[in-house]
């Protein structure tokens, strides 16, 4: 519906029924998801009470209180949160979300959000009414990012329901402080992120565990490939003996374990996590010499079967690998507690230092974008920066000794 022209009604004398007389006027009100307005009455006092102008004062002032003149002014809506959480619910997630990524969203929904929208017209969401709301969820104790997370689910359930499929904020109008932007990024580089050495001592310490045979060996094998391949653990535990080339060096990257339905094998995350991995640096190699001996200790014989497996043969669950095998792990070694993303952090890092094409770093990690890539390398330790500084040392001074000797 448009938006009405302004009221200005007139001010009138009415007549009681005793004979007392009194001022008063009519204007419209709209009803959501209705065309037509309804008429209401507003009384301004008796007539022995107030001059004329006077009524119409305080007409003016109700009718600015009411803001129907005002150019922000909008028609009330019938539909509100709650019927956009139902749509997106029962009509957009089964359709277009992994259940992965549902489980997580309608987490922020129920502990989140819908207590506080649900019953709000979808007109009132704008970015002043989600300003007021983040506020309120940081005096909770919500980080920012976290804040952040579940506006993200926000708009995508609102989104999903609205006609031109577009949320009715933006995130860069959020009312974060400078200071807190700030931190965010800084927190954002110092990500735990473990380098190929320390994969190894990891790796290392996990066959000491006390585990049987079969598992010390397999979380190993896992730990080594992840850090050498940049894998997802999500797309290792979906790897099959038919996607090794070891004769080229290559992984082939087709599908992903759901880790929010009991590890279920489906499709990857997005287009560009369907990617060919080439492990060709002495990391990868190494990497890939472990997993083929891995296989023939404990081959699959069926090419379609998991390389890494439960008991049961079914697929691995990352809360059993970090509960059994990496914290255990790093608690005796003393590092920090992370989950298998660090591999994948250290991996992009040692990647980038070698000086490897940020367009191939990215099609190696599977990301959609070159923002994604560079969240990942983060603050370079100084140890890895004096080797930089040595490298290129090093290089220089093997360019003069070549150029002397011509």
């Amino acid at each position: 519906m448009s938006r009405r022209k302004g009221q200005n009604p007139k001010v009138r004398v009415g007549k009681r029924a005793d004979g007392t007389q009194y001022y008063f006027f009519q204007y419209w009100i709209d009803i959501p998801g209705q065309e037509e307005r309804k008429r209401e009455t507003e009384i301004l006092g008796p007539v022995t009470s107030m001059t004329k102008s006077e009524a119409e004062r305080k007409k003016l002032d109700f009718i600015t209180k009411l803001e129907l003149n005002s150019t922000s002014y909008q028609i009330p809506s019938a539909q509100t949160f709650a019927d956009a959480v139902k749509h997106y619910r029962e009509m957009f997630a089964p359709r277009m979300l992994r259940t992965s990524t549902f489980s997580v969203a309608d987490g922020h929904l129920k502990t989140h959000l819908e207590a506080d929208w649900n019953d709000i017209p979808l007109e009132h969401i704008t970015i002043d009414s989600v300003n007021e709301w983040i506020w309120k969820k940081r005096k909770e104790g919500l980080s920012w990012v976290t804040i952040k997370n579940i506006l993200r689910t926000m708009q995508r359930v609102l989104s999903s329901f609205s006609k031109d499929k577009k949320p009715p904020f933006s995130q860069s109008g959020l009312a974060i402080p400078e200071r807190d932007k700030l931190q965010m990024k800084i927190k954002s580089r110092e990500k735990v992120s473990f380098s190929w050495e320390q994969t190894k001592k990891i790796a290392a310490q996990v066959r000491k565990l006390d585990l049987d045979a079969r598992r010390k060996e397999q979380y190993s094998t896992l730990f080594i490939l992840a850090s050498g391949s940049n894998m997802r653990c999500s797309e290792l535990f979906a790897l099959k003996p038919n996607d090794v080339d070891f004769k080229a060096g290559t992984i082939r990257v087709d599908e992903s374990s759901d880790q929010r339905n009991r590890g279920k094998i489906g499709p990857c995350k997005n287009v560009a996590a369907y990617r060919t991995i080439l492990l060709h640096d002495a990391e990868g190699k190494e990497a890939l010499e472990m997993l083929k001996k891995f296989l023939r200790k404990h081959p699959q014989q069926n090419p379609d079967g998991l390389i890494f497996r439960s008991r049961s043969n079914n697929p691995l669950l990352e809360t059993n690998v970090l509960n059994d095998g990496l914290y255990p792990a790093l608690r005796a070694l003393g590092f920090p507690q992370a989950g298998m993303h660090a591999f994948r952090h250290g991996c992009n890092r040692r990647w980038e230092l070698s000086g490897l094409n940020p367009a191939v770093i990215r099609q190696q990690m599977g990301h959609s974008s070159a923002t994604m890539t560079a969240l990942y390398t983060g603050e370079i330790p100084l140890k890895e920066v004096r080797a930089a500084f040595s490298k290129v040392k090093n290089g220089l001074l093997e360019k003069m000794e070549n150029e002397a000797a011509a």
